[in-house]
């Protein structure tokens, strides 16, 4: 298998051309339905918002920055990307963090309608409860740029920038079987039932793990994207299940959880380690030959391109922006582990 799934300029190629392009087909909002990906592809642009006309070439405005939770190392880096980039474009930038609560996540959506900003960058706690939100907002004038979390929804936000997690993980379930074989058991860690990713990430796996009859997965569970949800059950499947060749978890922070019951359980030899999302740890993890894969997600680039559409909007007065645009993946392995750090590639 080619060690780089998708390389980085086909990832900065999709963004490119995919912001420049009209509206295409209308596609409806993505169903969670055993046949396809939750995450849709649809770059169907929402009705034009009832909002002024574009802000003076030289004004600061505020914009908020909201992200479903700060207890997790990859939203730390995609918050502060975005914060950084609204600076270097001459905005006011505030993080809100909403702590996984979606009526946190509410209050923080009326308290920026009412202190007059003017853009809001989103990573949403739910898929279908935080519609509402950022219909608010847009009925306040104020456009929403999703980044990485879609809500399920095609007229609300202004745009949504999301990970190709389907074919991320199907790239990923791919060299599982490679690795493991087509013989053995498995275990699944999910993510929040409330995300699309969580049902994303974990069809993508299945589509190429689940033609294979010897592989057996004896336990799925949800690790709710946490690393102490995550150590904990992972400890408890292991008590249940006395051989386990492998364990799928939907992100990172949850595969260094169950990296740490594999280890307090003695089994780190016996058990293979897969995550998803680029964390430091687990690349360092599968560089010292103690994991074996993740993909890794691009929350930079996204960040950086939210905040470059939210000036586009409120300073050259652009409404054209395509409604989902899908980042391609790469793929880590201990083939190429040492092109990545900090969350990207190298030379990010």
């Amino acid at each position: 298998m080619n060690s780089h799934f998708f390389s980085r300029k086909a990832v900065l190629l999709v963004v490119l051309l995919v912001s420049l392009a009209g509206c295409q087909e209308k596609q409806t909002a993505p169903q969670k339905t055993d046949s396809q990906p939750a995450e849709s592809t649809s770059t169907e642009s929402p009705p034009a918002e009832s909002t002024p006309s574009a802000t003076n070439p030289g004004e600061k405005a505020k914009i908020a920055v909201i992200v479903s939770t700060l207890n997790n190392p990859w939203f730390v880096v995609l918050t502060d990307a975005a914060k950084a980039r609204i600076e270097e474009l001459g905005h006011e930038a505030t993080i809100f963090d909403s702590q996984s609560d979606t009526a946190k996540e509410t209050s923080h959506f009326e308290d920026l309608i009412a202190a007059g900003y003017k853009a809001v960058l989103f990573n949403c706690t739910d898929a279908d409860g935080s519609i509402a939100n950022v219909r608010r907002a847009k009925e306040a004038g104020i456009p929403v740029f999703c980044i990485d979390r879609e809500i399920n929804a095609t007229d609300a936000a202004t745009s949504q920038i999301l990970s190709d997690s389907y074919s991320g993980c199907a790239a990923l379930g791919e060299y599982f079987v490679s690795v493991v074989g087509e013989t053995g058991k498995w275990v699944e860690l999910m993510g929040t039932s409330g995300d699309n990713n969580t049902w994303n990430r974990s069809k993508g796996f299945h589509s190429v793990v689940d033609r294979f009859e010897g592989l057996k997965m004896v336990a799925q569970q949800s690790g709710e994207f946490d690393q102490g949800k995550a150590l904990e059950v992972m400890e408890t499947i292991l008590q249940a299940n006395p051989e386990i060749d492998a364990v799928f978890c939907a992100n990172d922070v949850m595969a260094m959880g169950a990296y740490q019951a594999i280890v307090a359980a003695d089994r780190q030899d016996e058990i293979k380690v897969f995550g998803f999302d680029g964390a430091d740890d687990v690349v360092r993890l599968i560089r010292e030959g103690k994991a074996q894969a993740t993909c890794m997600q691009f929350p930079k680039l996204m960040a950086r391109q939210a905040a470059e559409f939210a000036d586009e909007y409120l300073r050259k007065g652009r409404r054209d922006f395509p409604q989902k645009i899908p980042v391609d993946v790469e793929l880590v392995t201990p083939d190429n582990v040492d092109d990545y750090a900090d969350f990207g590639l190298k030379e990010d």
